[in-house]
């Protein structure tokens, strides 16, 4: 793989309300250029979870451009071809994804919905602080990796591992 290019980035939840954009907008920041960052889900919510929004605008990311949309948009052949695809919940790791064009590299980096938080307002903001966290230091480490200069089985094994960090959720099996 060549230095210089761009990879696509592709983050999924069942809804694409919180988790998968905030992890779309955290890349898209932290990648530095060197990657571009979507995000779908299975059944969109079709709007943007404002605690999302809140906290991203609270870490300094972008918290415009960006919607809840269906995966099936990039099964579309003029959807742009996705390197990796992320799912960052339980839900959508074992749900049937799309056939995705150009056999991307895929990982489960799941991590607790902070959407299905109720309480108070601080209870709220924890738990979505938590889960941007969380996604944080995931794709900080990915965007370190050296993906030029590694082979396929060595990122892939890298890219579970990063699955396994710190707030990770319940392992779906690992693909054969």
């Amino acid at each position: 793989m060549n230095d210089d290019r761009i990879y696509n980035v592709l983050f999924l939840c069942t809804g694409n309300s919180a988790r998968s954009i905030m992890a779309e907008a955290i890349l898209a920041a932290e990648g530095k250029g060197r990657f571009r960052a979507f995000s779908a889900g299975s059944q969109p919510k079709g709007e943007v979870n404002p605690w999302a929004l809140k906290t991203l605008e609270a870490l300094g990311y972008r918290t415009t451009g960006f919607s809840s949309k269906s995966w099936d948009a990039f099964g579309e052949p003029s959807a742009p071809q996705m390197d990796f695809i992320f799912t960052v919940c339980d839900d959508a790791a074992g749900e049937a994804c799309p056939v995705w064009i150009g056999h991307p590299a895929t990982a489960h980096w799941g991590i607790q919905d902070p959407a299905a938080v109720e309480g108070s307002d601080v209870e709220k903001g924890r738990a979505f602080a938590l889960a941007a966290k969380y996604l944080k230091n995931r794709i900080s480490v990915f965007a370190a990796l050296p993906i030029a200069s590694i082979d396929k089985l060595a990122l892939e094994t890298k890219l579970h591992e990063i699955g396994r960090l710190e707030g990770a959720t319940s392992q779906p099996p690992e693909a054969p």
